[in-house]
C-alpha cells in the first residue's frame, strides 16, 4: 500500500520518449501486484494456463517491458529480499484482508454481481514463490538485469538512483521519496488507455523530483520521513490518529524533529517511531550488479508457449517488432556518430 502523500506531492506529466536511453530502476513487486490484480477476466478470474497456473504477471511484464525496451527505456527490476521485522504487523493485516477478500469474491460469484467479484477478486492477490520465479526466468530471457534486494526492493531502487545507477525509480507507492530517492516516476507500469469507472482516461508517466517537493513544502528530507511517519506507513500502518497529510505537514513545520513532534502526539504502534525512522534513513543496501543481455528467443518461448500456453505467433511477432525497434534506434544513432 505504501505511505499515503498524495496530498502533499505535485508531479509534471512525461512521455516515454523522455525517459528513452535512461536506466530505470522499477520495484519489480510492486508492478506484480498491480499486473496480477488488473489483468483479470470479467468475473475476476486471472489469466491460467491449461495446467490452472495463473499467468497475469507474466503477461504484464512481457508486454510492459517490450514496451520499454522498444522506447529504449533500460529497465532494472529489483526484487525485495526478506522483509524487515518492522513490517511484521502490515504482513498479518494484508493477509486477513486477502482472505476477507477472497471469501466476498466467491460469495459475488455465487450471486453471478460479476462487478463485484472483479473489485474483490483484485484485493484478493496473493504472490507465490512461484510466480517470482517465473517472474524473473522471464525477465532475464528478455535481457534485462534482475537485482535482488537484502531487503525492501524500494529501497535498493531509491539507492541505486542516489547513486546514478539509475535516472529513476518506478513505482506506484510513495515510500520512495522516504528512501530519498530523487526521481521517481509513477504509472510506467499502467501507461495508456485504461478504463476509470464508467470511462477511458489516458494514462501517462508523471515524474516526481523529491528536491523540488522538498523545496516546496519548505521541509528537509528527514522532517518528509516524520510526516510519513504520522500518516502511516507499511511498519505503522493507518498512521497516527487523526493525521491525513497536510495536518502532519502542519505539525512537522512546527515542530522539526521526530522526538518533537512525539512529544505531542499519542503513539500507540508495536514498533517504536525512532526505528522507523532509522529505517528510512538507513534502509538495508546490499551489493548489486547490473547487466544488460541480449533476448533469448528459444527460453522466451519455452517458458510462455511451451510452459504456459501463451500463443507462439503473439510472442514471435512481439519479439520481432522488439528487433525492428532496436535496429531503427541504432540507424538512428548512426546517423549522429
Amino acid at each position: 500500500m505504501g505511505v499515503q502523500l498524495t496530498a502533499l506531492i505535485e508531479s509534471n506529466e512525461i512521455s516515454f520518449e523522455q525517459l528513452a536511453g535512461k536506466r530505470v530502476a522499477i520495484d519489480a513487486l510492486n508492478w506484480i501486484y498491480q499486473f496480477l490484480s488488473i489483468i483479470r477476466q470479467q468475473d475476476g478470474t486471472p489469466l491460467k494456463d491449461s495446467r490452472g497456473n495463473v499467468t497475469s504477471h507474466l503477461s504484464g511484464l512481457f508486454y510492459r517491458t517490450l514496451k520499454l525496451l522498444e522506447a529504449h527505456v533500460r529497465p532494472i527490476y529489483v526484487f525485495d529480499g526478506e522483509p524487515p521485522a518492522l513490517k511484521h504487523a502490515t504482513a498479518e493485516q494484508r493477509r486477513d484482508v486477502r482472505a476477507e477478500a477472497m471469501r466476498e469474491w466467491q460469495e459475488a460469484l455465487a450471486r453471478n454481481d460479476f462487478e463485484a467479484a472483479r473489485k474483490y477478486a483484485q484485493r484478493s492477490v496473493t504472490v507465490t514463490d512461484a510466480i517470482i520465479e517465473d517472474s524473473k526466468l522471464l525477465l532475464e530471457a528478455l535481457g534485462v538485469p534482475v537485482v535482488q534486494a537484502p531487503s525492501e526492493g524500494e529501497a535498493l531502487c531509491s539507492l541505486m538512483t542516489r547513486n546514478g545507477d539509475a535516472y529513476a525509480t518506478a513505482t506506484q507507492d510513495y515510500d520512495a521519496l522516504l528512501f530519498g530517492c530523487p526521481r521517481l516516476v509513477r504509472n510506467l507500469s499502467i501507461t495508456g488507455k485504461r478504463k476509470r469507472g464508467t470511462g477511458i482516461v489516458d494514462v501517462k508517466p508523471e515524474l516526481i523530483l523529491l528536491k523540488e517537493t522538498l523545496e516546496r513544502l519548505g521541509i528537509t528530507q528527514e522532517q518528509l520521513i516524520i510526516a510519513g511517519i504520522l500518516v502511516g506507513t507499511d511498519y505503522n500502518p493507518g498512521g497516527v490518529a487523526g493525521f491525513g497529510p497536510k495536518k502532519a505537514l502542519e505539525l512537522v513545520r512546527d515542530k522539526k524533529t521526530l522526538d518533537g513532534v512525539l512529544e505531542t502526539v499519542s503513539w500507540n504502534f508495536d514498533v517504536a517511531a525512532e526505528d522507523i525512522y532509522e529505517f528510512f534513513t538507513h534502509p538495508a543496501a546490499g551489493d548489486y550488479r547490473i547487466t544488460f543481455g541480449e533476448v533469448n528467443k528459444q527460453l522466451l518461448r519455452k517458458l510462455l508457449c511451451n510452459e504456459h500456453d501463451f500463443s507462439e505467433e503473439r510472442i514471435d511477432s512481439a519479439i520481432r517488432k522488439l528487433g525492428e525497434e532496436k535496429e531503427k534506434g541504432q540507424k538512428s544513432l548512426d546517423r549522429w556518430l
